[in-house]
């Protein structure tokens, strides 16, 4: 595997293209079937309590960029709830990790599509954890479609809901729970800003995200609970090997400036700045992009 000399730009070194060749035959992926495993744990990131005894909700946590986040939140000092479709052995893996972080993880399966899951599970994670403090949305459907025609109706409404409609739900049912000083952080993408020819149901929902983010913001800003998103470029993930062939996965990343996809360790420490009131308490209804390539 070649790596040329401006992709590596972090503490350890993170693969470059070609990725491996592999395709997951279900979606939305699971990370223990990838044979290159992303790189999470984030080694070099020395914990300093910005976010101690804080409760954070995070939705596809089980793997990808929400496990990272899981991680860094219970290093930081976060006990964590990890909302996932039914990816059960990535979910206790996730858990595995933050306990080893000396913090809890409560594990709830469901999805986000049914607001009356969203109430239960909040309700389940104030019950168990006394309060709410952070909420990620994070969770995310998407498959590539080359035309227009090919999108039916049951995809656009599978990702719609999926993608922006199980944030409403979360944001609403956490709200409550939620004081000054708290956040929302959500999981928008590149997409989301530059649009995507072959990610037309995906990206509308991901733009729509950010404007969420900052409508939300806008809503919440006098009760002093602070909105704002996360704008990733492509990161490995099980998302990836589950929507595109084994053959095109070998070249994904490879057109952003540094030549190679972020890993997931790469994209986490964004949202401990976002949930950390000690970072960020004057930030609220930005759109964080995290793209590996300048203009974006």
């Amino acid at each position: 595997m070649s790596t040329p000399k401006n992709a590596q730009t972090g503490d350890r070194p993170h693969p470059v293209p070609p990725m491996p060749g592999q395709h997951l035959d279900e979606q939305p992926g699971v990370e223990a079937d990838m044979v290159l495993k992303p790189q999470y744990q984030a080694p070099g990131y020395k914990g300093s309590g910005k976010l101690q005894d804080k409760v954070a909700i995070i939705t596809g946590g089980d793997s990808g960029i929400g496990r990272a986040v899981a991680v860094l939140f219970a290093r930081e000092g976060a006990d964590v709830a990890v909302l996932y479709l039914d990816e059960h052995e990535d979910a206790k893996e996730t858990s595995r990790a933050v306990e080893a972080e000396g913090r809890q993880c409560l594990l709830i399966p469901g999805d986000v599509q049914d607001s009356a899951f969203c109430n239960e599970a909040v309700a389940q994670v104030v019950k168990h954890f006394g309060k709410l403090d952070i909420l990620v949305n994070n969770a995310a459907f998407q498959l590539h479609t080359d035309t227009l025609p090919e999108i039916s109706d049951e995809k656009w409404d599978k990702t719609l809901r999926t993608n922006i409609t199980g944030y409403f739900y979360m944001a609403r049912a956490a709200l409550e729970h939620l004081k000054t000083g708290d956040a929302i952080i959500n999981t928008g993408s590149v997409t989301g800003l530059n649009g995507s020819g072959k990610l037309l149901d995906y990206s509308s929902t991901k733009g729509a995200i950010h404007a969420f983010t900052r409508s939300l913001a806008s809503n919440l800003a006098e009760q002093g609970i602070r909105v704002n998103a996360v704008a990733p470029g492509p990161v490995w993930t099980p998302l990836n090997p589950a929507d595109r062939s084994a053959e095109e996965i070998k070249s994904f990343g490879e057109k952003t400036d540094l030549k190679r996809p972020a890993q997931p360790e790469e994209i986490s420490p964004a949202y401990v700045f976002l949930a950390s009131p000690e970072c960020s308490s004057y930030i609220t209804g930005i759109v964080l992009p995290i793209t590996g390539s300048a203009g974006d």
